[in-house]
């Protein structure tokens, strides 16, 4: 199957979508931009973004014994979208952002009660994302992860949606500073393309231009101010954010605070999970879990 890339650029204060030719992002007048010097948009504007919890093996490894019978999700808003070469914001009084590199489902048309055999039909193509998490509030929001995820600038999606792309045996990586930290393959996944469009789709429309992230492989870790984070998907290519520090604290007057918890740390090192068993007075974040997963 012929794949076909197409990008969405600020040119001249205007977005406008582009196709990639070569190095040379092409507008529909005509119009040549070198694809190094253009300034990036999501590929998409979507109504929502829904992230699976836990779908490659080695994640389920470093984290848990066993998945749930079933895919698990959680919602990012619209306003933590961010694009290729974006700034991902870690704000003051917060040390816990961790990457997490990811496969995003580009949905193409009005999808309600499919399929799985049906869902290739309703989906546009696939772009690159990097699903944040800012732990620091992982004892609060238990189960939605709202501020975890959800916070500003915290979904990069990029650098193009990719039309005509298999998803089967693909890989996927996260590079830190030119170190590769995450490195699996899309075969590690319980759950395909097709399975998770038409299980949210059972009682959700998904619309034109909605983003389904389809979980991240082992070796979730934090980053820091300064650091430069790539995802790379096999025939998808590759997206680069910036971390910065937000000068901006966390307001200290309202609302729960910043933690550094046994739940945020453990989580945010890799999933100390045999303490989980430990923590009767713990994170609501572990109690969700622990209630949610059973056994296969």
């Amino acid at each position: 199957m012929t794949t076909k890339e197409y990008r969405r650029i600020l040119l001249n204060g205007y977005p406008v979508q582009t196709t990639v030719e070569g190095n040379e992002l092409v507008t529909k007048d005509g119009r040549s931009i070198d694809i190094n010097e253009a300034q990036h948009l999501p590929p998409t504007q979507p109504s929502k973004i829904i992230c699976v919890h836990l779908n490659y093996e080695s994640r389920v490894k470093e984290y848990i014994t066993k998945l749930p019978p079933a895919p698990t999700y959680f919602h990012k808003p619209i306003t933590a979208l961010n694009s290729h070469n974006g700034d991902i914001v870690r704000p003051e009084r917060c040390k816990w952002l961790n990457y997490e590199g990811e496969i995003a489902i580009v949905i193409g048309r009005n999808c309600r009660n499919i399929s799985p055999d049906e869902a290739k039909d309703y989906i546009a193509g696939y772009t690159v994302a990097n699903d944040y998490g800012l732990h620091d509030f992982r004892d609060t929001d238990a189960g939605s992860m709202l501020r975890v995820k959800g916070s500003d600038t915290l979904c990069p999606v990029g650098p193009g949606l990719v039309t005509g792309w298999d998803f089967h045996n693909k890989g996927i990586r996260t590079i830190v500073n030119g170190k590769v930290m995450q490195d699996a393959n899309t075969n590690e996944m319980e759950w395909d393309m097709n399975y998770l469009v038409a299980d949210i789709a059972r009682n959700i429309t998904l619309e034109p231009g909605d983003l389904l992230l389809s979980g991240t492989p082992a070796n979730s870790r934090p980053v820091n101010p300064g650091d430069i984070v790539e995802v790379e998907v096999e025939g998808l290519g590759k997206l680069s954010n910036r971390i910065v520090h937000g000068a901006t604290p966390i307001r200290d007057d309202v609302g729960a605070q910043p933690s550094s918890s046994e739940e945020v740390v453990s989580t945010a090192m890799g999933g100390d999970w045999e303490f989980r068993g430990k923590r009767a007075a713990g994170g609501q974040g572990a109690k969700f879990y622990k209630s949610s997963l059973k056994k296969k």
